[in-house]
């Protein structure tokens, strides 16, 4: 797609990597004693970024335009070596540490994150090693995740963070490359009790003012991935029965007012997980239907693609990543 600009994009990741404040840590101080929240000596491997989860997912996506003949030579050897040097053992190691003392640490969107970077990891022989070092914090997110999982009376459904259905779309993906079988069966298990009796989900009700995910479009995303493709297709038509169809609301560009506030700023995110949700799901509907959703992915990535790297830093410290993923799902569907 034309708003595809894989240079500017990795400048953008490690113009990010390298910035360490402004600075969200979402760190819980046990005492008078561990108030100290400079991002690096918390978080050693995942700094920069404005936050954990952003790092995290930052590095996902400098792995990726590593990878792709649109990113000068120069440029990919700055990514390979901020990204090799941050997931060193020993910053990995105080990484597992501080995961194991704080079990609801970045739940679950950030375990998400820390999924799909370890799998594409393993997608090169030059990142192989850096998948096996992200070993002992995966097996850490992975225990606390199974954990939890069971405790989760009700899902999370709105567009921010904690969306349950989102995180473990992510989580399901990585897991099956990761040879991770007691999580997908886990997942597959909660999905299922939470998700499969779902009808005629309030589309209308989108968006809330600070969103940068789709309640709805997320929990679709989920069940793509636990359902066979029989059973999804069904279930798609009774949960979503207006997707794609003329004045479904979610084939709207969301109105973002303000290009500098960290949660306002979401709606940009959002114009982009809408094109790439969509772009994943419209095969599962009608001809008809299909083409109305794919007209509206160009409009809602254009909106938004001035803000992946010219818009403020509350923006361009996570929105390569959406855009990547929208870039993604649109390619596959081409």
């Amino acid at each position: 797609m034309s708003m595809f600009q894989p240079q500017p994009w990795a400048e953008a990741v490690l113009a990010g990597l390298s910035r360490e404040f402004p600075a969200v840590t979402g760190h819980m101080s046990t005492g008078p004693g561990d108030c100290d929240v400079t991002p690096s000596r918390l978080h050693p491997a995942f700094w920069g970024c404005l936050d954990w989860h952003s790092a995290v997912h930052m590095m996902w996506s400098g792995l990726v335009l590593a990878a792709h003949p649109g990113v000068d030579e120069s440029t990919k050897v700055q990514l390979q070596r901020v990204i090799s040097g941050r997931l060193s053992a020993e910053n990995i190691a105080v990484e597992a540490d501080y995961l194991r003392r704080h079990p609801g640490f970045e739940r679950p969107y950030g375990w998400a994150w820390l999924f799909q970077l370890a799998a594409q990891c393993t997608t090169t022989a030059a990142t192989a090693p850096l998948a096996a070092r992200l070993e002992p914090l995966l097996d850490t997110v992975e225990a606390s995740l199974v954990d939890w999982l069971p405790r989760l009376s009700y899902p999370v459904r709105y567009g921010l963070h904690t969306n349950t259905a989102f995180g473990l779309a992510l989580i399901t993906d990585s897991a099956r490359e990761l040879g991770r079988p007691d999580v997908l069966e886990e997942v597959t298990r909660c999905a299922r009790r939470w998700f499969l009796a779902d009808r005629n989900y309030p589309v209308g009700w989108e968006p809330s003012g600070t969103d940068f995910l789709s309640g709805g479009l997320c929990e679709a995303l989920l069940m793509k991935r636990v359902l066979t493709k029989p059973e999804f297709g069904e279930w798609l038509l009774e949960f979503l029965p207006g997707l794609g169809l003329a004045g479904d609301p979610l084939l709207n560009v969301p109105a973002a007012r303000d290009r500098t506030d960290g949660t306002l700023v979401h709606l940009f995110g959002l114009m982009l997980s809408r094109a790439w949700m969509l772009g994943e799901l419209a095969p599962a509907v009608e001809p008809e239907r299909r083409e109305r959703i794919y007209a509206c992915i160009p409009r809602l990535i254009g909106a938004a693609e001035a803000e992946i790297v010219e818009g403020d830093f509350m923006s361009t410290h996570w929105l390569v990543t959406f855009a990547l993923k929208a870039h993604q799902s649109a390619a596959r569907e081409t």
